[in-house]
């Protein structure tokens, strides 16, 4: 009986009723075994080659090798459209950055309706808008302050450095981005060492710290903000002793 068993398994598949078995293995044309359905094969995408639709999608399920694709297609046609808004390095710079981060927190918003450029192009825009918006009405408050305290604005209106570190010398400058950095966060302070100093990646600082891609571009983000408003300060420290 148990030589029958046996034989009955040999013959029939493996089971002890000579009945196939319900998960077989699958062959090829050269009866080389293939993976069966339910066990998912792992495939690296062509990132570099891959049209912008298959990076979205990608990016959409987390994959942030695909969204850095896309900025790295993309970043130089956003920063352009932001400089040709805001006439000003330092701002366009920033407000691109805020594109690309309000992108990957938004991107499951993005339906494809239009082209992942467009898109990108319509945030930066909305972002510029909005900044222009804000000088606007802070040039308006002053002039109606000007007009207040000296009976009209015939008194000119002092004129705001855009570069934080104009006239300071190389070895105070030095000893003031070291004061300013001291000021940040430790999250802040990593990210704009890892990325400025040590010229890393976003995936490679999201890699070293482990943070989303994400959080790497909006922790620099605001840690250039922040450097950019330590250094004005004390530019206007060193203006007034």
């Amino acid at each position: 009986m148990a030589k029958a068993a046996s034989k009955g398994r040999e013959q029939g598949g493996g089971t002890p009723s000579g009945k196939a078995s319900l998960s077989p293995s699958r062959h090829d044309g050269l009866n080389n075994p293939v993976a069966p359905s339910s066990v998912p094969v792992s495939l690296k995408h062509d990132y570099t080659s891959a049209p912008d639709e298959s990076l979205v999608k990608w990016s959409q399920g987390g994959d942030t090798e695909a969204f850095e694709q896309l900025v790295f297609r993309h970043r130089d046609k956003i920063y352009a459209r932001a400089m040709l808004m805001m006439r000003n390095e330092e701002e366009a710079l920033d407000l691109s950055q805020e594109a690309w981060v309000k992108s990957w927190q938004r991107l499951h918003q993005f339906q494809g309706e239009s082209s992942f450029a467009t898109w990108m192009t319509r945030i930066v825009i909305n972002l510029c808008l909005d900044q222009i918006r804000r000088q606007k009405k802070i040039r308006a408050e002053s002039i109606e302050q000007l007009d207040e305290e000296a009976g009209g604005v015939e008194r000119q209106m002092p004129v705001e450095h855009t570069n934080p570190t104009e006239g300071l010398e190389k070895d105070e400058l030095r000893k003031r981005i070291d004061e300013a950095m001291g000021k940040l966060t430790e999250s802040h302070r990593t990210v704009l060492v890892l990325h400025e100093f040590q010229g890393l990646e976003y995936k490679e600082i999201a890699k070293k710290v482990g943070i989303s891609i994400g959080t790497v571009m909006s922790r620099l983000f605001y840690a250039r903000r922040r450097m950019a408003s330590l250094l004005r300060g004390l530019q206007r420290e060193r203006t007034e002793e």
